[in-house]
């Protein structure tokens, strides 16, 4: 895929639209759990790659994934996936380590979902 990159620097320094997330994380059912489970081990994640301030990579779904994903975490008024909260993504069998945000739709290819997180990011103690 090409573009992701130009479209990273496009909107790396606006905050992220929450509008376009859910108003609160919405859980998957049981069922719609198990009708994306057939898709995870095709789920693609880039290198990282970053600038001054964040670090970035992108999450390749399978394209026929996104039929299987809840029609609420669309956005039709841009044919995308809306921005997913973490417990949404996780859901959706991404699997990344801590501090990770989704801050951007891939437009012209929905299926790749753009993440970032600050560059020296350290998860909280607990």
């Amino acid at each position: 895929p090409t573009g992701y990159l130009e479209q990273k620097k496009d909107v790396k320094m606006a905050d992220s639209d929450y509008n376009r997330r859910n108003k609160h994380p919405r859980p998957l059912t049981d069922n719609e759990k198990i009708r994306l489970e057939e898709f995870i081990d095709s789920i693609h994640y880039s290198a990282r790659y970053s600038d001054d301030e964040y670090e970035y990579r992108h999450v390749q779904l399978p394209k026929n994934m996104l039929k299987a994903i809840p029609k609420d975490y669309h956005d039709p008024s841009k044919g995308t996936l809306k921005l997913l909260w973490e417990e949404e993504w996780r859901a959706l069998g991404i699997t990344q380590s801590l501090g990770w945000e989704h801050y951007e739709v891939h437009e012209p290819e929905p299926h790749i979902l753009l993440f970032k997180r600050p560059i020296n990011y350290v998860p909280p103690t607990q």
